[in-house]
């Protein structure tokens, strides 16, 4: 077993520290009592409780979170069939553009997909709001999902589909009651990435959002701009939380399935 390096320990602490201390010292202040969030003034939830009568943030968040449910979940079908196609389709016309396609927004900066999202909503007249931000965010994130899911699907051992298929199962049928079964943490890994990605994004979103439509990323970006409030650090720290709740959730269905995926292997070999 190799032994861990002093060099080693001093680079993962300084790494944690640098990404985690702002958070903490964030979350801190959003308990603090003045309205100067650099100024210590002792411990308060007030800063909450003026976050839940905000009636601008509150529009704000009920926008984001229908928008990232919507969004990631098109982007997880349409990424799921994406990567059907490149793992199962062999060589057909088409498939180095079809694949370009797929991994060009992964590299693409979000300036040029926002402005090109947008110059396509005005070119087939579609108003700005709610309904073209979930496009534009299913168009860049269901790119995230096929990379997922196609990497699961590249070591799915086909032998299992057949057999289905050998005992009178339709191609439907077995990819419904075996594939999709075996390859779910990673659709629910590409459904996680892509609400995340959904809910984090500002470029996209100030191009294709309306008036009626602020996301949760702008209405912040917006507020910053004439100053950080409290009530800013409490509405992170409420993000924080939810989030960390969610990766904890996550990771431990996804382990708890992983051990009923193996322990069902072993009963079929057995």
């Amino acid at each position: 077993m190799r032994k861990t390096s002093w060099f080693n320990v001093v680079s993962l602490t300084t790494g944690f520290a640098f990404l985690y201390i702002p958070i903490i010292i964030l979350v801190i202040f959003s308990f603090n009592k003045s309205k100067l969030v650099t100024v210590w003034a002792g411990f308060s939830t007030k800063w909450y409780g003026e976050l839940l009568s905000n009636e601008a943030f509150l529009d704000a968040a009920w926008v984001t979170l229908r928008v990232g449910l919507w969004s990631s979940t098109i982007a997880t079908v349409l990424g799921t069939m994406a990567a059907l196609v490149m793992v199962r389709g062999g060589r057909f016309f088409g498939r180095t553009l079809f694949t370009g396609m797929i991994y060009a927004p992964l590299v693409m900066p979000e300036v040029i997909t926002g402005l090109s999202l947008l110059l396509l909503f005005i070119a087939i007249g579609l108003d700005r709001g709610a309904t073209t931000i979930v496009l534009a965010h299913a168009t860049f994130s269901m790119c995230y999902v096929s990379v997922v899911v196609s990497s699961r699907l590249s070591t799915f051992d086909q032998s299992l589909e057949e057999a289905a298929l050998d005992l009178g199962c339709t191609a439907f049928d077995a990819f419904k009651s075996v594939t999709l079964p075996i390859i779910a943490p990673a659709v629910a890994s590409g459904w996680l990435l892509a609400f995340t990605l959904s809910l984090d994004d500002l470029v996209i979103a100030s191009f294709t959002a309306g008036p009626s439509s602020t996301t949760l990323p702008i209405k912040i970006y917006s507020s910053v701009r004439l100053g950080v409030s409290p009530e800013i650090n409490a509405l992170s720290s409420i993000i924080i939380g939810l989030v960390t709740i969610g990766v904890l959730t996550a990771s431990i269905a996804s382990k708890r399935a992983i051990r009923r995926q193996q322990i069902e292997e072993r009963r079929a070999i057995g």
